[in-house]
């Protein structure tokens, strides 16, 4: 078992890849989606707020459920279903379908991302485990610097369906993968579910909890309508948009070096400067959102920051759930969408009540409401914030 086995890390992190495209590929497809459903940019909207919301309410108990299932098993059975719903998406004709499959494979989406890491690390040498760990993540990054913009680009130059299929056999060959390389793996010891559970009784963990899910809000209130911001603002036409979300990602890349660099170097001042990062990049999209060329730059600085949201969020809930890492990683899954609904949810409102421009107001909310509550967990649990170390 302890064997490594590079292929099979590859195929884990083509998993996450081929997830990560279908929850945030809707993103950059939402004005087909509008048009090929006759339906408003707020009700397409709920593409991205409704599977966040199914992951945010789900993922704890299913993540608790699956903790002693065979991983071979619920690793395969994720992806599938993955690949399954993309085929449905284009092959469906009535919103109703889409949104039912939404919902089923974002039940199976936060047990998937906990048990891959645990699975990459048990496939290497101890030594080796963080790297395998890293590798398998970087379906993430990778999933927004190339998933995303490749799936705006062939629903703009081929179809929507088109898109919904590559998103379909990136799944599918995961699952194919999954299925004839993963050894067997039964969980033979699994920490009880009331010691995962007890970790709720921390109330810096909520204080925790509270700060992921507005950052995650300020995060995705905006980007969740990035491409009908980009359309409808700043006048880009589909292949403009199709090349921002693919420079947004891939500085996404460079991002995430730049802030791990910064949390390992000082992790609580990285956390508190966060938020405000985030505020500054919003005010300069409200001010040149409409101006095409300062727009370029600006795209970029935000996918920089944006890039921060990920390991500057779970660093800061990790540092309080250190003895319970799997349940953790599921609180941080789920409270993160949960992030996402709120902050979708609440900039499709901003649109339809005073128009697409005042959306970044929505985005600029919940960062000064993440920055307060990072304060108010500093102010109060001072002394073991500043000792905890980067997860």
């Amino acid at each position: 078992m302890k064997k490594s086995n590079p292929l099979l890390i590859i195929i884990l992190a083509l998993g996450v890849f081929g997830i990560i495209t279908t929850e945030m590929g809707i993103v950059g497809v939402l004005p087909q989606v509008s048009q090929k459903f006759n339906i408003g940019a707020a009700q397409a909207g709920l593409m991205v707020s409704v599977f966040a919301f199914v992951v945010a309410i789900s993922g704890p108990f299913v993540t608790l459920l699956a903790s002693g299932m065979n991983r071979k098993l619920i690793l395969s059975l994720s992806v599938l279903m993955f690949a399954v719903s993309n085929i449905f998406y284009a092959l469906t004709g009535q919103f109703e379908v889409l949104m039912f499959f939404r919902i089923l494979p974002a039940i199976f989406h936060p047990v998937f991302f906990s048990i891959a890491l645990v699975t990459a690390a048990q496939l290497v040498p101890p030594e080796k485990s963080g790297g395998a760990v890293t590798k398998v993540f970087a379906g993430i990054t990778v999933g927004f610097a190339f998933g995303v913009p490749l799936t705006s680009y062939l629903a703009e130059r081929i179809s929507l369906e088109a898109a919904f299929l590559f998103a379909a056999a990136v799944n599918g060959i995961a699952f194919a993968g999954i299925l004839l390389l993963l050894p067997s793996m039964p969980v033979r010891e699994k920490m009880s579910y009331g010691k995962q559970i007890s970790i709720l009784g921390r109330p810096a963990v909520w204080l925790n909890i509270a700060a992921v899910c507005c950052i995650f809000a300020a995060m995705f209130s905006v980007y969740s309508y990035f491409a009908e911001y980009l359309g409808q603002v700043t006048n880009m036409n589909g292949t403009w948009i199709s090349g921002m979300l693919m420079a947004f990602g891939i500085i996404m890349i460079a991002g995430n070096f730049l802030f791990g660099g910064s949390l390992q170097r000082n992790m609580v001042k990285t956390v508190a400067a966060f938020p405000i990062l985030y505020l500054a990049v919003y005010l300069l999209v409200y001010m040149f959102g409409a101006s095409f060329v300062p727009m370029l730059p600006i795209v970029l600085l935000w996918g920089v920051v944006h890039s921060g949201g990920l390991i500057v969020s779970q660093t800061w809930l990790m540092t309080e759930v250190k003895d319970a890492p799997e349940f953790g990683n599921s609180l941080f899954v789920s409270f993160s969408n949960l992030g996402i609904t709120l902050g979708s949810s609440l900039g499709g409102w901003f649109i339809s009540q005073f128009g697409i421009h005042q959306l970044i107001w929505s985005g600029m909310i919940f960062a000064a409401l993440a920055f307060v509550l990072i304060l108010v967990k500093l102010k109060i649990f001072s002394s073991r914030a500043e000792q905890a170390p980067a997860a």
